[in-house]
């Protein structure tokens, strides 16, 4: 059930760069600064278990033209990611906390 509450989180990035225009799999690729590839294995929902890495995450939030509710999306798949209400135990978040911790705070809203 948890993996499935993130899974759905996830697919709200894609939900929210439709809503924006970007229909199709280039361009959202594009505006999230990922190749094809990962683009359409994370809108599908076909990413492992552990979710999206800190370094998926980084390259995402790096790109100036990411839409305000995809960053804002993002923002709320950390924090909870961070609390740890997707089923990942304690050394788990804390790597995950300490990946991110790279971020300039300009980064957070």
């Amino acid at each position: 059930m948890m993996k499935a509450r993130q899974a759905a989180k996830i697919r709200q990035f894609g939900e929210a760069l439709i809503a924006k225009g970007y229909v199709r799999l280039d361009e959202q690729a594009r505006v999230l600064g990922l190749s094809r590839s990962t683009t359409w294995t994370i809108l599908h929902g076909n990413h492992k278990n552990s979710g999206l890495s800190a370094s998926v995450i980084k390259k995402m939030l790096a790109q100036p033209q990411l839409p305000a509710q995809v960053r804002k999306r993002i923002f709320e798949y950390v924090d909870e990611k961070s609390s740890g209400i997707y089923g990942h135990n304690r050394l788990q978040v804390r790597r995950f906390v300490a990946a991110l911790s790279t971020l300039p705070p300009s980064e957070f809203p």
